[in-house]
Formats: structure tokens, sequence, C-alpha cells
């Protein structure tokens, strides 16, 4: 896997590149409910509570594919549905997410979704690289079974 080209020739900090590239709220968002096994542009619209508006989810998605942080396979039985799935470098970024969430749960009062409460529980009960590693493997297996890659 090639690395992401990034054009600015000075020197400069690695979160700043990460939050050029990812930070805005939608992208994320995109990929954890990839993890949470949403995979059209349907599902991503309409069963996320966050609400994004579709001309966003669909600048969201062009980038993603650009990144090689997505990609999609067509529906066979319909071949307008396009199935999105994360690719190997998206998957990595699940150790991200873990950060957020955890640092989220432990410095901010707020109501827990169902997801929310899961996921918290299953990683009191275990490390930060078993829960990483979980997520990553049970997606992998996921990917390979429904979209062969």
């Amino acid at each position: 896997m090639h690395k992401i080209k990034y054009d600015k020739k000075e020197s400069i900090c690695a979160c700043k590149v990460f939050l050029d590239i990812l930070g805005e709220k939608w992208s994320l968002i995109i990929v954890r409910d990839i993890f949470r096994e949403k995979f059209t542009f349907s599902e991503f619209l309409n069963e996320s509570n966050e609400g994004i508006s579709s001309s966003i989810l669909v600048d969201r998605l062009k980038k993603l594919i650009s990144l090689e942080i997505i990609d999609f396979i067509r529906e066979p039985e319909n071949k307008k549905i396009k199935k999105y799935y994360l690719t190997d470098r998206g998957i990595d970024l699940y150790g991200v997410i873990y950060e957020l969430q955890l640092w989220t749960i432990n410095n901010v009062d707020f109501n827990h979704s169902p997801n929310t409460t899961n996921w918290k529980n299953f990683s009191s009960l275990n490390s930060k690289e078993q829960v990483i590693s979980h997520y990553q493997s049970s997606y992998r297996k996921l990917r390979l079974k429904r979209f062969n890659h």
C-alpha cells in the first residue's frame, strides 16, 4: 500500500496533516458506520443518528475512495447500488476511533447510545490492544465474507 500524497512542502506536524485529511466530522463517522456494518448510501443516510445530508455524504464517500480508505462493489442484482467497505488503510483507522471514543467517555458527560454503552462495557473488560485487534480482525472476516477482499 502506498502512502497518501500530502502536497504541502513546509515542515508540518503529523497531527495537523491527519486533521487536514480526515479531521472534519463526517469522514470518521462513515468509517465508524462501516465498522458497524452499514454499507450502502441509503444506510449511511437513513440509519445514522447524526443526520448527514446527501450532498455531504456524496462528497465524503468520493474523498474516502480517493484516499483509498474505502472502496465499493456493485450489488450483483442491482448495479446501481454500491456497497462500500473499508480497505486495509481504513481498517487501520480503528485505533483512532478507539482513542476518540475513550477520550470522550472519560472526559465528556453525555447520554450514551446503546452502541457506546456496549463498546464501553467491552472495552472495560479488555486491553486497548485486544479491543482494537478484535474490531479490526472481526471486520476483516466480515469483509472477506461479504466482499471477497
